[in-house]
């Protein structure tokens, strides 16, 4: 790490090639292309990749005698590939260059933050000794949705003659960027077409196979000197080869400029003769980087977050890969919060609950965007109300895991790497992903005002879901409570009851109190809503006045397991055996993934206090302290400072963190504990990714959650910003290594709010507008108005 705007990665290690092509994809929240060299293919040190968001097909796979169907975010055709060998004079052509089968005397690769731009820089030895430099500078445009470039210069060192270049656009692309996905079918394409256009723009179209997506893409390749050039085309790959003069004194330089339509865009048109003519069209390398690096400008405008150090470049690091896989171009898309953006095949492109950690930062920064993806799962109402009824339920049932249609996508069937065994997968009992989806309609109301979504289709999610909820909640005559079963929580290791022969466990604690949360807002916005809409969304939803009572009863009697004096993860958790930790990781060193190293042994986690990360905890993630004790306190619970803490010190014993969101969690919670471990947390997460800290799974693709996670624990954990009903609260929490911190944002109406977060006191600073001052809830209690165009400073109290 250099320059706070800079990543580098000063060599080429073919053991982290992976990840270096994870941590430098470029995309524009519409498109993204791994930070892959051009030379490469795909193999098992390279995984180059091009995704588009919401571009899913579904293939079927034998699995162990088994057929499962997966639908997976398509890996699109390679527009970026290069080769080149040199042809010395008199000489015969020496072997095609790749880092990996050349001498590599140097290579730099480097990602330039600010401008959004890719430069890998090598020097390479073929096997005669000739030297070549090599570099490649890499865009994909966030100012046209559907333009990336990439220029490669080529100097000679020691020898002269001819440069032989091939421009590739190769459509023989798979999904093969997981190894434990490569035994399921991969090849989503099929239907492809070739050809050169005689000013020498290369296209390719092809067709999604099952969803019936039909792409196309274009190159344009331009070589300076200009030189002689040939075309071959096979079934899936089109080929210009340039015979190019090169010496020290004359360099080559190739530029690509590729274009990408699909059947997604609208309006409709025909994506290969709309991919031809906007890269016939495309500006040359130098406009197309000066117009993007405007575009990346203004975007930092409006996203940066300033922290000092390297918790700065980091969390710099995290908004970039955020706004490159949800950027405004994003907000005219039908597409949701992909878990490991565009920059990966794992988990198969799907959208979970990851949005709960990204959209708080969206809605401050960009509310389009944060609305557009809500919009998403408003769209799925339909897929998710059938959810539910298949199940028995009324209301709307979401899936844990979401791609292209709205229905459950989480796979039956999950692989072992340690035993080898695949396994049935019960995680689509976590119905939690509704309270989340619920918890930002609501975040993203309080912080926009937006009226019009609330009422609209912000009311039709968060009732639909509390109608789910109040049919799934039982009443128990024996404790005169209500009971949720057969669920996950967020834990995911339990996944049933020891011996037990069906899934789920009873009264997760996470998934009761949310819940409860969500009956208690939709009330509140069903009191809100104008008499004709709350009579058409009622009447809809099948609830009458005895209806709502029945809700309003079940957020004042909704189960909450305690034992031991502290929250119970679910009913029957203080039952199950303690593992013995010290041995286990004697034994295994890493055991993030303590399920897998139990079921290797013939055992199950399901037997143990053991979770795979935050889970009850997440109370704490989701609620300030005083908000979550009145949400106890509604439900008939007395939860006090004393009783949490002996919570959170209970689980954090209890957690093997075998998920990058975990750190993200009890690092916030501690945090508003003052705990001497919340830096440990916070700094795990934060570098959770950029040390691929879980052993080879960033190589995949980034953890979008994790990233927008610690975005959201300086803004809304360390400073506090918090939307509220009577204002914008803050209320800070110090932590030395984050402190002290700058960014702008916005709130109902005012846009380029700024505040300056230093020790012992923030400011806030509100642009001049026509609109009414910015009411401030202060930590003390005070109150202030921040006028348009003034400041306020406030000092803060000692902790």
């Amino acid at each position: 790490m250099t320059a706070s705007w800079t990543w580098e990665f000063g060599e080429y290690d073919p053991k982290q090639e992976k990840l270096v092509e994870a941590l430098c994809t470029l995309g524009n929240g519409r498109f993204a292309t791994r930070g892959s060299a051009p030379e490469t293919v795909a193999d098992a040190v390279h995984s180059p990749g091009t995704y588009l968001a919401g571009c899913y097909n579904r293939l079927v796979s034998s699995v162990g005698g088994t057929t499962v169907a997966n639908e997976d975010m398509v890996n699109l055709p390679d527009w970026t590939a290069l080769r080149y060998r040199c042809v010395p004079e008199g000489g015969s052509p020496g072997e095609w260059l790749t880092p990996d089968h050349s001498t590599v005397r140097h290579c730099r690769v480097s990602l330039d933050l600010r401008r959004g731009t890719l430069t890998r820089r090598m020097l390479l030895q073929d096997s005669q000794g000739r030297r070549t430099g090599v570099t490649h500078t890499r865009l994909v445009h966030m100012g046209d949705p559907y333009l990336a470039g990439q220029r490669t210069v080529f100097r000679a060192y020691g020898w002269s003659g001819t440069l032989v270049v091939e421009s590739v656009l190769d459509g023989d692309v798979a999904n093969t960027g997981v190894e434990r996905y490569r035994a399921l079918a991969g090849r989503h394409l099929t239907d492809h077409h070739v050809g050169v256009e005689p000013e020498g723009v290369a296209w390719l179209g092809c067709t999604t196979s099952s969803s019936r997506i039909r792409i196309g893409l274009a190159v344009r390749t331009f070589s300076l000197p200009v030189g002689a050039r040939a075309v071959s085309c096979t079934d899936r790959a089109t080929v210009q080869t340039f015979t190019l003069p090169i010496s020290r004194e004359r360099p080559v330089m190739v530029v690509k400029a590729a274009a990408l339509y699909t059947s997604l865009d609208r309006p409709a048109a025909d994506p290969l003769r709309e991919s031809v003519d906007h890269a016939t069209q495309a500006p040359g390398f130098p406009t197309l980087l000066t117009t993007h690096h405007a575009a990346w400008e203004r975007l930092w405008t409006e996203g940066e977050l300033e922290t000092p150090g390297e918790t700065g470049h980091i969390v710099r690091l995290h908004a970039f890969h955020l706004l490159q896989t949800l950027s405004p171009l994003t907000a005219d898309l039908d597409v949701g919060v992909p878990a490991r953006g565009l920059h990966g095949e794992a988990y198969r492109g799907h959208i979970f609950w990851d949005e709960l950690f990204v959209l708080p930062y969206l809605s401050l920064h960009f509310p389009e965007v944060a609305r557009s993806l809500l919009m998403y799962r408003h769209r799925r109402l339909p897929a998710a109300r059938d959810a539910a009824r298949r199940s028995g339920f009324a209301g709307a049932m979401f899936p844990w895991q979401s791609a292209g249609s709205g229905r459950e996508e989480t796979q039956t069937m999950h692989l072992n790497p340690r035993s080898g065994r695949w396994l049935p997968d019960h995680s689509h009992l976590q119905r939690h992903v509704g309270s989340a989806i619920a918890w930002n309609v609501w975040r993203y109301g309080q912080a926009t005002g937006d009226t019009g979504f609330m009422h609209g289709p912000g009311a039709d999610l968060l009732l639909g879901i509390a109608r789910y909820w109040a049919d799934a909640a039982v009443y128990d005559p024996a404790s005169r409570r209500y009971r949720i079963r057969g669920v996950l929580g967020p834990d995911e290791y339990h996944d049933a009851y020891p011996k037990a022969d069906v899934p789920g466990i009873d009264d997760n604690a996470y998934t009761n109190v949310a819940a409860a949360w969500v009956l208690a807002r939709a009330l509140e916005l069903a009191a809100e809503l104008p008499g004709a809409r709350r009579a058409e969304l009622l009447g809809q939803l099948g609830i009458d006045g005895e209806g709502l009572e029945r809700w309003r009863d079940i957020t004042h009697r909704l189960h909450v397991p305690f034992h031991s004096g502290v929250i119970s993860q679910f009913e029957g958790y203080g039952s199950l055996e303690e593992l013995d930790w010290e041995s286990y990781r004697a034994r295994y060193s890493d055991i993030r993934r303590l399920d897998r190293i139990l079921e290797a042994e013939g055992d199950t986690v399901n037997r143990y206090k053991a979770s795979k990360q935050a889970d009850t905890l997440m109370l704490g993630y989701l609620f300030r302290p005083a908000e979550l004790y009145d949400l106890f306190t509604r439900l008939g619970y007395r939860l006090d400072d004393d009783t949490w803490r002996a919570t959170v010190s209970y689980y954090l014993d209890r957690t093997s963190h075998g998920s990058t969101l975990s750190s993200v969690v009890h690092g916030w919670v501690l945090a508003r504990q003052q705990g001497r471990k919340a830096w440990e947390f916070c700094r795990e997460a934060l570098l959770s990714d950029v040390t691929d800290i879980q052993g080879g799974t960033t190589g995949e693709g980034i953890h979008l959650g994790a990233m927008g996670g610690t975005l959201d624990l300086v803004e809304r954990g360390v400073v506090g910003l918090e939307a509220c009903a009577t204002g914008l609260r803050m209320d800070p929490v110090p932590l030395g290594d984050v402190s002290p911190a700058a960014f702008t944002f916005c709130y109902r109406g005012h846009r380029g709010v700024r505040v300056r977060f230093l020790p012992g006191r923030c400011g806030i600073s509100v642009p001049p507008s026509s609109s009414s001052p910015l009411h401030l809830v202060l930590p003390d209690g005070r109150e202030m108005d921040v006028a348009p165009g003034t400041q306020g400073w406030f000092r803060l109290p000692r902790h």
